[in-house]
């Protein structure tokens, strides 16, 4: 191994292990209700677009957990860790599109396709949510959450 690539895995270790206590640290300080100091814990692995992080600030703006509640920034928070295949986050992506916070009108298209990629993620929670939302769509809607579903599958889960 040349020593460029043994120094740089080297840094990337150090960096990924440091990101990992910062969020253990920050679980900790979230069940001792310590709010805004696990915010300071997390801001900087969600900065570095850690997916754990952005989610669990998006569940802090979602509860108003030592931050003001702001539906618009959890569901952004919710959406940067969804991204990142997450699949908490993406339920969480998929609650707000069923029930339209922060939205115009609740989107079941996309709630439905957000579900599924959450299931297909390992949420167990998520095919509840599945089944309830298909209740409320019609049949060209579920086909059309189904090319969606299709798009994101092979970018989030290109081996499943």
């Amino acid at each position: 191994m040349s020593k460029k690539l043994f120094l740089f895995s080297c840094v990337f270790f150090h960096l990924s292990f440091h990101a990992l206590a910062d969020l253990e640290k920050a679980r900790d300080l979230m069940e001792a209700n310590q709010f805004e100091q696990a915010m300071e814990e997390l801001i900087p692995a969600a900065r570095s677009g850690n997916a754990e992080a952005e989610e669990l600030i998006g569940v802090m703006y979602a509860m108003g957990l030592g931050v003001e509640r702001d539906e618009i920034r959890a569901f952004d928070w919710y959406l940067r860790s969804a991204m990142k295949g997450h699949p908490g986050a993406q339920s969480g992506v998929g609650w707000y599109y069923e029930v339209g916070i922060g939205m115009p009108a609740p989107d079941l298209v996309r709630a439905y396709a957000w579900y599924v990629l959450s299931a297909i993620g390992g949420d167990p929670d998520a095919a509840i949510s599945q089944e309830e939302v298909v209740k409320k769509m019609t049949k060209e809607q579920i086909e059309k959450a189904h090319l969606l579903i299709d798009d994101y599958r092979v970018w989030l889960y290109p081996f499943r």
